[in-house]
């Protein structure tokens, strides 16, 4: 399965994201902020980023900055627990924001289970070239 990093500096919705997809056979690494993250991402190789949007220090949209400089194609997932409003004069739609900045996906907390395992795997998939095996590397 894949290797997947979670950036996320609450430690409930680590250990949640880390569970469900530990359960469905993938690798996981946790990051508590950005700056960790990041540092995990230059020295391992991941096939997924969760990345939240609110941390202290270096944000998830910087996070996902450096790391869109670093690998372009990587699929990332946003994560946010801020609240989507209709009215004009709320805070922007940050997860919106996210995926025009380069997120593939974007969750709004709290999220069901079915809808994080389903984002996955459509981001996975979406990165596979046709008639590749992910596991062994080989195309």
């Amino acid at each position: 399965m894949a290797n997947i990093l979670i950036v996320d500096d609450d430690p409930a919705v680590q250990i949640t994201i880390r569970l469900l997809l530990e359960r469905a056979g993938h690798e996981v690494t946790v990051a508590g902020d950005g700056r960790k993250g990041l540092a995990l991402f230059e020295t391992s190789r991941f096939d997924l980023l969760f990345l939240d949007i609110f941390m202290p220090g270096m944000d998830g949209l910087e996070t996902m900055r450096h790391i869109r400089a670093l690998a372009p194609a990587i699929p990332i997932i946003v994560i946010s627990g801020r609240s989507i409003t209709p009215d004009a004069y709320a805070e922007p739609d940050f997860l919106k924001m996210a995926t025009k900045l380069g997120a593939v996906a974007s969750l709004q907390k709290p999220f069901r289970p079915g809808a994080l395992l389903a984002a996955v795997d459509g981001c996975l998939k979406a990165g596979e070239p046709e008639g590749s095996d992910v596991r062994s590397g080989r195309r």
